[in-house]
């Protein structure tokens, strides 16, 4: 079965669904979530996505993120995703939501009304190989920085998404 996305108007309010690939490479709005997973540190996971993916592969980016299932609220997705991308799951709190818009070198694009939800861990991830090639921890003041100096090594949402999320935590 195809993964579908909920398209969605500037409000968050649906208005169809469409294959997830259509969506990315029409560059319509479609709800996502992005998953930022702090330790009592204070320093989030980043996960580096798998070689074999078909945009962004072998770039940095935060815990993780993808899309909303039709009648699943923000958190069931995060959790959901959470469990399949990195082997485990944790409460999750709803923060912020924006639109962004972020081309891939591919040609596709992201559209998206994004959710950054925020949860603690404090073990190591099991991540599934076909989804994440690496994972490390690193202060968020050390991923600005990064950032800043190696641009390309991250996904072209992260940037977008990380200076979001980072204005309400610093």
């Amino acid at each position: 079965m195809k993964e579908k996305v909920i398209l969605v108007n500037e409000k968050d309010e649906q208005i169809g669904l469409m294959e997830k690939i259509e969506a990315h490479e029409k560059a319509l709005l479609h709800r996502a979530f992005s998953v930022f997973v702090y330790n009592e540190k204070g320093e989030m996971m980043l996960q580096q996505r798998a070689l074999g993916k078909y945009h962004s592969p072998g770039l940095w980016t935060n815990t993780c993120c993808s899309h909303q299932r039709e009648n699943e609220s923000n958190i069931e997705a995060g959790k959901r995703r959470l469990m399949e991308e990195m082997g485990f799951t944790t409460d999750l709190e709803e923060t912020i939501s924006f639109i962004y818009k972020a081309p891939f070198e591919n040609g596709l694009s992201e559209h998206e009304f994004d959710y950054i939800l925020v949860g603690n861990f404090e073990d190591d991830p099991k991540p599934n190989p076909d989804e994440v090639a690496d994972w490390k921890w690193m202060h968020p003041e050390e991923v600005k920085k990064d950032l800043e100096e190696n641009p390309d090594n991250y996904t072209a949402w992260f940037k977008i998404i990380f200076d979001r999320h980072y204005q309400t935590i610093s």
